[in-house]
């Protein structure tokens, strides 16, 4: 999930507008996945000293901030 949430994030802020902006997304990120269920397992597999069983599921288990964009589709003109 980590790495989906900031494969995106990569991809989409490259054109914002403003740092501020991928900063905002980039805390909500870490918020969120900070709080998740996996980052639970990871503490506790770590304790356990056992193999990580992470639940989460990309198709599943997006942030609820996500998508955080717009998609604006705009037709070429090609006339």
């Amino acid at each position: 999930m980590s790495v989906a949430v900031a494969r995106q994030m990569l991809w989409r802020m490259l054109g914002a507008a403003s740092p501020m902006d991928a900063h905002q997304v980039d805390s909500a990120a870490m918020m969120s996945r900070g709080t998740s269920v996996d980052a639970q397992e990871g503490i506790a597999s770590f304790l356990e000293k056992r193999p990580a069983q992470f639940p989460d599921q990309v198709s599943t288990g997006m942030p609820e901030f996500y998508p955080w964009w717009t998609e604006e589709f705009r037709p070429v003109d090609r006339g």
